[in-house]
Order: C-alpha cells, then sequence, then structure tokens
C-alpha cells in the first residue's frame, strides 16, 4: 500500500444522524466515549460528561482538564444553566499587570481558577445515573493505552507551537519529540491518564482540595502563578436561569453575563426589524444585514459585559426590543458603517450536545480559551491550564477591569433552541469571538429560511474579526455575495478551507411529534454525530 497524503483537495458534505440517542461533538472519539454511556445505561448527563473528559485527551488543543466550562440543559420538565467559569485568583490585581497595554495570553498572568472539573461534578450530583468513576473509562483508556491524532487537532497542534514554544512546561509535555504529532500518529499521555482517575475516584476532590490542588498551588508558587490551593477550595459553579430573545416565535438561549452569548440574541433582536425572507440567504443583501446587526451588538457587548456584580446595566435592558429596534435604525442597508456603543436604558473551545430517549438534552461548551490555552501544565499532572484571564481589561473604570475573585469576560457559551417553552435543540458554535456571530448566522438561516441544521452549519460563514475589524469570509461564499459586501464598503479577508476560524457546530434536533432526533456534525473538523 502506497503512503498517502493527508490533502483534501474535493467538497465534502456530511448528512445528519438520526437516532433515539444522540452524542455530537468536535471530535469523533469523544462523542463515542459518550455514546458508550448510554449504551451502558446511562443518561444525556452521563454521556456529556464521558465526552467532555475524553475530549480533554484527544482534542488537546482546544481544551484540557484545565479548562473552562458552561452548560445549558432541558432536566425534562425546565431549562436549566449551569457556569463553571472560574474567578481569578485573589492575588491578581491590576498591579501586577501595570506598563502593559493589554492582558497576556501566555504564562500565570492569564490563569484565572479553573471551573471544568466542578461542572462534571455538579451536573454528576444532580442528574448523573451511572457512578461517576465510571465516566472516565474512556479517556483514561485514550490518555493511557494512545489514540491515533486525528488531522484538524494535529494542524492546530503544530499551530500553536509559535505562540507556546517559550513555555517550558507545555513543551515538555505535548512536544516530547520536539514536533507537534501528525496525523494518524499514535498519542499517548500517561500523566494525563493519572490526573483523571485521581478524578474519577474522588469525584473530582483531588482536583479542588486534595493532591491535584496542591501540586497547582506549589507550581505556581514556584514559578512566579498567583493560583493558590485557597482559589481551588473556594471555587464553585453557579446555577443560572438562561437568557433568551424569540426572534420571530422561536427563542434562542445563552447563558448569562460575563459570556458574550448575550451578543447572538442582541443581534437577533436587531435583524428582526428587517425583512430578510425574500431574499437569498446566501447574497450580499442578507449578509450585509446580518454582519451589520453583529457589529452594533458587538459595540455593546464590549463595553457593558463583565462579571454580572460589575455592570452598569443588565441584560435585560441590553435585550429590550424597543432599544434593539432603536439600534436598527442605525443600519444603512447600502453602506457598512462603523458603530459604537448604545446607552440601554433602566427597563471559547470545544462544544458538545447530548440527548436521550426520556427527553433530556444537554449543551455543553468546554475551552481553555487559546488553543491550548495559558501554555502552563502543571509537571506530572498532565493539567494544562486555561487561559481566561485573557478576557479581563487593563482600562481603569471599566466594569470588566482586571481584579481578584472576578470572572472575567468569557467567550465559550453553549445555546438552547425552545419554541412556545418546548426543547427544540441544543446547539453551539465554539471558535472565541465567531461564537455568536455562528450563533446568529445558523438560527437565522434555520428560522428564516427552512433550512435543516446540517445545511446551516455546512452554508458558507463571514466573521466580523476582532484583530483586524476586516470580515473574514469562507471561500465557498458565491462570488457575487463577496462582491457585494465590498461595494457596501466591507473590506474582506479571504481565506483558505480549511480554517479554523470560522468555528465548529454541531446540533441535535428534536422533532415536534418526539420521535428520534436529527444530530448533526460540523464539516469544519474531524467530529461526528452519533447515535442509536
Amino acid at each position: 500500500m502506497p503512503s498517502f497524503t493527508y490533502d483534501f483537495p474535493y467538497a465534502s458534505k456530511k448528512l445528519p444522524v438520526f437516532a433515539s440517542n444522540v452524542v455530537a461533538s468536535s471530535q469523533h472519539l469523544a462523542a463515542t466515549a459518550g455514546l458508550r454511556m448510554m449504551a451502558k445505561g446511562g443518561n444525556a448527563v452521563d454521556a456529556a460528561i464521558a465526552s467532555a473528559a475524553a475530549i480533554t485527551v484527544v482534542e488537546p488543543t482546544m481544551n484540557g482538564i484545565g479548562a473552562d466550562a458552561f452548560c445549558i440543559l432541558w432536566d425534562g420538565t425546565k431549562l436549566v444553566g449551569l457556569n463553571a467559569s472560574g474567578h481569578s485568583p485573589a492575588l491578581m490585581t491590576p498591579d501586577q499587570y501595570k506598563g502593559q497595554d493589554k492582558m497576556p495570553n501566555v504564562g500565570w498572568g492569564s490563569v484565572t481558577t479553573p471551573g471544568a472539573v466542578s461542572l462534571w461534578m455538579e451536573l454528576h450530583k444532580r442528574y448523573g445515573k451511572l457512578p461517576f468513576a465510571d465516566l472516565f473509562e474512556p479517556a483514561i483508556k485514550y490518555a493511557h493505552d494512545g489514540f491515533r491524532v486525528s488531522y484538524m487537532v494535529a494542524r492546530q497542534w503544530d499551530r500553536a507551537i509559535d505562540r507556546l514554544k517559550g513555555q517550558e512546561s507545555w513543551v515538555k509535555a505535548f512536544l516530547p519529540n520536539g514536533r507537534a504529532p501528525k496525523p494518524g500518529e499514535l498519542w499517548k499521555f500517561p500523566d494525563q491518564a493519572k490526573t483523571l482517575a485521581k478524578i474519577a475516584e474522588s469525584k473530582g476532590e483531588a482536583f479542588y482540595r486534595g493532591e491535584l490542588a496542591e501540586a497547582m498551588d506549589n507550581y505556581a508558587k514556584e514559578t512566579g502563578g498567583a493560583l493558590r490551593q485557597e482559589d481551588l477550595a473556594a471555587h464553585k459553579p453557579d446555577w443560572v436561569d438562561p437568557i433568551g430573545l424569540t426572534y420571530r416565535g422561536t427563542t434562542l438561549h445563552e447563558i448569562p453575563p460575563s459570556g458574550q452569548g448575550i451578543a447572538a440574541c442582541m443581534a437577533l433582536g436587531i435583524l428582526e426589524n428587517f425583512d430578510i425572507a425574500g431574499h437569498d440567504p446566501d447574497g450580499p443583501e442578507v449578509a450585509h444585514l446580518r454582519i451589520e446587526a453583529m457589529k452594533l451588538a458587538f459595540a455593546d457587548i464590549y463595553r457593558y459585559v463583565a462579571d454580572p456584580r460589575f455592570m452598569e446595566v443588565t441584560p435585560k435592558q441590553m435585550l429590550d426590543k424597543a432599544y434593539l429596534k432603536s439600534r436598527a435604525k442605525l443600519i444603512d442597508a447600502k453602506k457598512a458603517k462603523d458603530f459604537g456603543p448604545g446607552t440601554p436604558k433602566d427597563g471559547g473551545t470545544i462544544y458538545l450536545g447530548t440527548a436521550d430517549e426520556a427527553g433530556m438534552m444537554v449543551s455543553l461548551i468546554q475551552s481553555n480559551y487559546t488553543g491550548f490555552g495559558s501554555g502552563i501544565v502543571v509537571p506530572g499532572t498532565g493539567i494544562a491550564l486555561q487561559n481566561r484571564a485573557t478576557g479581563f481589561s487593563l482600562q481603569p473604570g471599566h466594569p470588566n477591569l482586571v481584579g481578584p475573585k472576578k470572572r472575567p469576560f468569557h467567550t465559550i457559551i453553549p445555546a438552547f433552541i425552545t419554541k412556545d417553552g418546548k426543547p427544540v435543540a441544543t446547539f453551539g458554535l465554539m471558535g472565541g469571538a465567531m461564537q455568536p456571530q455562528g450563533h446568529m448566522q445558523v438560527f437565522s438561516r434555520i428560522v428564516d429560511y427552512g433550512q435543516n441544521p446540517q445545511a446551516a452549519i455546512d452554508a458558507p460563514r463571514w466573521r466580523v474579526h476582532e484583530t483586524d475589524r476586516t470580515i473574514w469570509t469562507e471561500d465557498h461564499m458565491p462570488a457575487d455575495t463577496a462582491t457585494g459586501l465590498e461595494a457596501r464598503g466591507h473590506k474582506l479577508t479571504r481565506t483558505k478551507w480549511p480554517s479554523f476560524d470560522f468555528g465548529s457546530s454541531q446540533i441535535i434536533w428534536r422533532h415536534a411529534d418526539g420521535g428520534p432526533y436529527l444530530g448533526a456534525s460540523e464539516s469544519r473538523r474531524d467530529g461526528a454525530a452519533v447515535g442509536f
């Protein structure tokens, strides 16, 4: 057999999966880990935890044991949210960043208390059926025995080297051969297997109050970090009520701030003031209106969203439809504009979804933020710590100013769709600032044009990019649409497929008649929707 290349010169389409029990994830081994728990008699929460633990191993480029996480779930009778993002360490103050013009994205200065493990613990405590330790069997096996690195993960791994090559602990842990693993190469991480086993055996206590917490504390003290055992012991996830906005009769739900999910709701509330159904869903008229609505939403969230204890306005004020209608009036259908924040009146990443035949549905997102995160890997543990403190501001007086015991602005946002108070879909799209943009684009395609979930997530996307402020477009965007956007004054940056810059989406859609779910998985990643 000849040695073959991992080039993919031809377009490939995925078809949706129909099953009574479904797991959809950005990495296929993580999806099957969750499905195995359902086959053992577990529910959607058991499957979500197993997939979340496994994906720290099989897609370490996007998340890890030291990640943060959020979840929205339909528990069979109601919609609930869980915010497991960590607060900044008690020793993290603005003074330590003096002389810097922005927050660092590598090193200890970018690390907040990791919360993903607490989400696994809390979800299982309230909803789990199988023993907690059973949920870690696939993850531990992948870490100890090894797995073949998938194509997109290998590319992400290699791309991370330039940013993290100065982080000694990351280089030792993730580049043991001096390079990233190649597609199809066997990867083992025994240290991570041992850590996952300790978490499994202690029901997570080892991570926040045991030997793993002690290891993180010791390494931080040795290498100049602010994280301490006291920060870990004090951490707890919060059950929250999801926020939502009803758009043309269907409601998109998001986790409330300090996450950016509110931006997707705001953009839809602005877009609702325009009749787009008569236009081509892939044409320049619709793309322009969506882009301008998203720019308006971003202008507001970057000004106002922070830890809710420090916000100057409430989510209710930001989602007020009269306010959003006033913002919509700023849009010129023929010309791109720059927008500042309005004045509301008083009034990351991996993503996975699971759904079981009893009706429980879980929308979960977990992330180290920028690639592998901070580049801090606690020796001997495989714990790669996130860099969520990067989300803080250094602007004096800003509600999101860095400070102790404070949650930063967060990019990772799970979503959920309901109609008339009934569950419709678990929904998410990972990818930094792309997430609310992707939520809005996919949701609008389904609601405005009746596109099925797989088609809606396969369609060409755009991104209002946070670095160069141009509109990034995928190469399968119709040429007339790109030309039409440029004629309206948008500056475009065209990208080549496959790109990491447009997110990765998974959807599990519940049929109104209660029959099998539809599972759709992103064509831009190594993921899969699987079921039985």
